[in-house]
Order: C-alpha cells, then sequence, then structure tokens
C-alpha cells in the first residue's frame, strides 16, 4: 500500500493513475494535517510519496513525524515537487527526491526499486 500525499488535483490524479497501472494499491491525501493522521494510525503503508509544499502541514514536519514513529522509522519516503528543496527534504529524512514534472517518468521505477521490486 502507498501513500500519496498531493494537493494538486491533477499532479494527484496522474500519479495515482500511474501507480495503480502497475498495480500497487494507492491511498490518498489532499493535505499534510490528513497524511499526519494516516501514519499516526496502524494502517499498513510500505511506501509514502510527498509533495513538498502541502496545505496544513509541510512534507518536513511530514517527513520527521514518520521518522519519529517506531512503526513508520523504516518507510521509504519519496518526495516528489517542483521546489529546490532537495537537502532541505534529506535532512528531514526522504530517501528519494524527484523533480516534478520532469521526473514523473521515472516515478514508478523509483516506487520498484523501494519496493523490492527492481
Amino acid at each position: 500500500m502507498i501513500l500519496l500525499v498531493e494537493d494538486d488535483e491533477l499532479v494527484r490524479g496522474v500519479v495515482r493513475d500511474t501507480l495503480e497501472a502497475e498495480g500497487w494499491d494507492v491511498t490518498v491525501c489532499k493535505n499534510g494535517a490528513a497524511a499526519l493522521a494516516e501514519v499516526e494510525g496502524e494502517g499498513r503503508y510500505d511506501l509514502i510519496i510527498t509533495d513538498y509544499q502541502l496545505p496544513s502541514a509541510d512534507e518536513v514536519e511530514l517527513a520527521r513525524a514518520v521518522r519519529g514513529l517506531k512503526h513508520r522509522r523504516g518507510t521509504p519516503i519519496i518526495m516528489f515537487s517542483a521546489s529546490h528543496v532537495e537537502a532541505h527534504a534529506r535532512a528531514a529524512g526522504v530517501n528519494l527526491f524527484l523533480r516534478k514534472p520532469e521526473d514523473i517518468g521515472r516515478l514508478a521505477d523509483s516506487v520498484s526499486r523501494h519496493l523490492g521490486g527492481g
């Protein structure tokens, strides 16, 4: 199960459709507060994909929350953003930084690698 956190409806739909076409189950959160509630819960997530700029809580806050939870510490996080914040994202605990829109073609392969499929 993949948790996708993206506030832009178009991007969210494209990424969700891309991942589901590869056979992955995707849960979607439209803002940081909803994502924080999800990661604090007991739902199983094998991977988290998040945007950098989110309403209600930013990616850094989300990544730090994930890394601070015993049951989520090892969960890979991919940040997909148009912002030039890779160093900041990695410092917060993000495993992989992809740029949008140019890295959209790498997303499925990156997810597969992080989930042990490639």
